[in-house]
């Protein structure tokens, strides 16, 4: 498990926007790492929070369609 491994998700994510979609819809962070999981990356939800809270970002969704803000561009 590492917070490596969340930055990779959250990068593929940041240019894959069908990869994305999947994530911007799920709005429990449990759900988001268990999704994340089963896909190969290896992270636990404190893992993710540490990451989100040294980017800056909140893991809410917002908008029609949900989008969520953490998305790391390249």
């Amino acid at each position: 498990m590492s917070k490596q491994s969340v930055t990779d998700l959250l990068t593929k994510g940041g240019s894959d926007n069908a990869f994305r979609v999947k994530y911007d819809n799920l709005f429990a962070k449990d759900k988001f790492v268990e999704l994340a999981n089963s896909e190969g990356f290896d992270f636990t939800v404190d893992e993710l929070n540490q990451v989100l809270r040294e980017n800056g970002d909140i893991f809410e969704s917002n908008g029609n369609p949900p989008k969520k803000g953490i998305w790391i561009k390249d």
